[in-house]
């Protein structure tokens, strides 16, 4: 069973797909079941890759790590995603950006998470 914002990503072609409507279906690409991405939040590079939320002016930036991810062609986040209030936000970043987004939401409480196209899906 699938569940609203879960991420799943395809072994072979890389497509990335986020549950928008549970159901009890199965995700296939390619032929084969789809992956469920784990949100991380400690592992090994935890340090590059958790995001850190810091309030600003207008809203909250979020920085991919306590020290700053490489922003690579072949190593890169590929995008940065704040949930508020039941709405997601998200940015999506190119190889040469800076590993952060600035978002204008409320920030009483609210989830980050991004993800890296080598070590996958991190959450703070």
């Amino acid at each position: 069973m699938t569940e609203r914002r879960q991420i799943y990503r395809c072994s072979i072609c890389g497509n990335i797909v986020e549950v928008l409507h549970a159901g009890v279906g199965q995700l296939v690409c390619c032929g084969r079941p789809m992956e469920l991405l784990k949100e991380k939040t400690e592992d090994v590079g935890m340090e590059k890759h958790v995001p850190v939320i810091e309030k600003t002016e207008k809203g909250v930036r979020v920085k991919v790590g306590s020290t700053p991810h490489p922003m690579e062609e072949k190593h890169y986040i590929e995008w940065i995603e704040v949930i508020v209030e039941g709405a997601t936000h998200r940015k999506f970043l190119k190889p040469g950006d800076k590993p952060e987004a600035d978002f204008e939401v409320k920030v009483d409480k609210i989830q980050a998470r991004e993800y890296c196209n080598i070590h996958g899906l991190w959450k703070a």
